[in-house]
């Protein structure tokens, strides 16, 4: 095992994928309204460069991330965030997290990739990390998800 890592998990959405994306790129701080995992979002979006701060429960422990916008890509549906501040660098030297949404027809699916150096050897994989964007994406696909008849 080496410092560096990237781990990757898809997610079926049953609401449109392009809903998904404006409200990351568009809208994150509608998030907690969404998802009990996220409890505020400030900062500017929208723009690459601009920063986010998140608060969250990750792990059942409240946590903080500020991120950098690195990529915008709506023709592919990407958005980049590089941590800049917060809990996560307590262990890991650098974290990117990408968010991509594959739309086709009816087919609906989230991304999310994590790319990692950590600090040390011992440090373990941000496994706990990509359940968390699993679980919240499910809670968002929830949110909107259509009443039955």
């Amino acid at each position: 095992m080496g410092l560096k890592g990237k781990l990757v998990a898809q997610v079926e959405i049953s609401f449109h994928g392009d809903l998904y994306y404006e409200i990351f790129r568009e809208k994150p701080h509608h998030l907690p309204s969404m998802t009990s995992l996220i409890h505020a979002v400030d900062g500017q979006w929208g723009t690459q460069g601009c920063t986010i701060i998140f608060k969250y429960t990750q792990d059942g422990k409240t946590e903080m991330v500020e991120h950098v916008m690195e990529t915008i890509d709506d023709e592919k549906k990407i958005l980049k965030y590089r941590a800049i501040k917060g809990d996560v660098l307590k262990s890991y030297k650098s974290f990117v997290v990408i968010c991509q949404v594959d739309t086709n027809d009816d087919d609906n699916f989230v991304t999310w990739t994590m790319v990692y150096e950590k600090l040390k050897e011992e440090i373990p994989e941000p496994l706990t990390y990509l359940e968390y964007f699993i679980k919240f994406t499910k809670e968002m696909d929830n949110h909107h998800a259509k009443p039955k008849p």
